[in-house]
């Protein structure tokens, strides 16, 4: 592909991305850390069918271990319909959407520090900068994140993670990849979701996984991103290759959130915002806790 629509994807295209790149048991059972570049990224309004197949949003997967990767998405996906679905679908029922959104926005803050180490490591001081601010604002002020206090300060949210990182200094991605449990990745994410989970700042402080708050946390981290994501699970059913529509949907988002981080494209206006509480949501499911960072200004895009 050649030209200024190689470099980046339609709005279409990118909502798409964003909320089919979720869509695997393992996408969300990934540690707190790993995932808070994707909690920014689940709910748009509801999809029908995959990307079309246009030039900026063609497959071109490269996927030699097609035949394990769908046995682990075909598992995954029995395990999501066994388990997560019922799960989540009794979690939306018996909560409150407004309560919903707080236990989202706790989820985020979690995240943040885990941001602000990959920004330090892009080498940008200022969204580094902001993104401290906003963990500290936003667990003091916004009790410890349940309410969204940084934005309304002008500090917007943003997302990092090690696979981002790796992306900025030119690592390619590799073979795509589905994991039992871990979900949809490429190599190069996959050893950056490893770096996540290992360097979370508050995993680390917290005790990892094994102490209740660590334990806990991740049980909250899956229930809630299940349940913001429906909507995008009953979308890939309606897929006439949901594997494929999945596949398809990881390599968009992840391409965009690379060139993000490279400077080569602007981020594209958000579909995820947080509504005021009371506001509607499409298809019942929740939208993001925090929405990605609108374009940065040109002299920030290196920092």
């Amino acid at each position: 592909m050649n030209g200024a629509p190689s470099r980046t994807l339609t709005k279409t295209s990118r909502v798409r991305a964003r909320t089919l790149a979720l869509i695997a048991v393992g996408g969300l059972a990934v540690s707190a850390a790993s995932a808070h570049a994707q909690n920014a990224a689940v709910e748009p309004p509801p999809l029908v069918a995959a990307p079309a197949a246009t030039g900026d949003s063609v497959d071109t997967a490269y996927d030699p271990l097609q035949g394990f990767n769908r046995g682990s998405y075909g598992f995954s996906m029995g395990l999501d319909r066994a388990v997560l679905r019922p799960v989540a679908h009794g979690y939306m029922a018996v909560t409150p959407s407004p309560l919903r959104r707080r236990v989202s926005a706790v989820v985020y803050n979690l995240g943040e520090p885990s941001t602000t180490v990959n920004d330090i490591l892009q080498g940008k001081p200022k969204r580094a900068g902001r993104s401290s601010a906003r963990f500290l604002i936003n667990s003091t002020i916004g009790v410890l994140g349940i309410w969204d206090v940084a934005t309304g300060m002008g500090l917007k949210a943003h997302d990092a993670d090690f696979g981002q990182t790796f992306g900025r200094y030119g690592v390619r991605p590799g073979p795509y990849l589905y994991v039992p449990v871990i979900g949809p990745s490429n190599f190069r994410d996959g050893v950056g979701r490893v770096l996540d989970f290992f360097t979370d700042p508050v995993g680390i402080v917290g005790g990892g996984y094994t102490t209740t708050f660590g334990a806990t946390r991740l049980g909250v981290q899956t229930v809630d991103t299940r349940a913001r994501a429906d909507t995008a699970f009953r979308a890939l059913d309606d897929a006439t290759d949901p594997y494929v529509t999945a596949r398809s949907a990881y390599g968009q988002y992840r391409e965009a959130f690379i060139r993000e981080a490279t400077g080569q494209v602007q981020a594209l206006p958000d579909f995820d915002a947080v509504p005021a509480d009371g506001a509607a949501v499409s298809g019942g499911a929740e939208p993001a806790s925090a929405p990605p960072e609108t374009a940065p200004a040109p002299s920030e895009q290196s920092q």
